[in-house]
């Protein structure tokens, strides 16, 4: 083998290493992007919709995507250029974190739907709590006449 053959190897070792290194580094840096499970449990509030707006305002998964994103650019420039030996952990890692986001996600989702309906519902039970009133006032009113 020729000293070129050996230095392109020796090249291709260090880059597939350094590809490896480039994907587990974005997927350390998306789930520190994550919301802290403290965060999401414990909000504080005056009100519902305070803690409505808390939960939503904790369930952001900020940079997590981006990172995400990286992460699996990476690891298929690596697949692609077959640059890894094993890499079934670095995909298992990306399907969990990614599942993670999307769990976050479609629970702020949820969230934000709550938020825009507790106001109005509020309303609507103040409204009928007052016609519930108003009638039972006037029936009061009709049996003393």
């Amino acid at each position: 083998m020729s000293q070129t053959s050996l230095d392109d190897d020796e090249l291709f070792g260090e880059a597939a290493s350094e590809m490896r290194s480039d994907v587990e580094a974005s997927l350390s840096e998306a789930r520190e992007a994550l919301p802290d499970g403290d965060a999401v449990w414990d909000v504080e509030a005056d009100n519902t919709l305070g803690v409505l707006n808390a939960l939503k305002t904790a369930l952001d998964v900020g940079d997590a995507e981006d990172h995400l994103r990286d992460a699996k650019k990476w690891y298929t420039m690596g697949e692609r250029a077959d640059a890894f030996e094993d890499a079934d952990d670095l995909a298992d890692a990306i399907d969990t974190v990614e599942e993670l986001i999307d769990d976050v996600e479609a629970a702020r989702e949820q969230v934000g739907d709550l938020t825009a309906t507790i106001p109005q519902l509020r309303s609507t039970l103040e409204e009928f709590a007052d016609g519930a009133e108003a009638d039972t006032d006037a029936d009061a009113d009709e049996a003393e006449a």
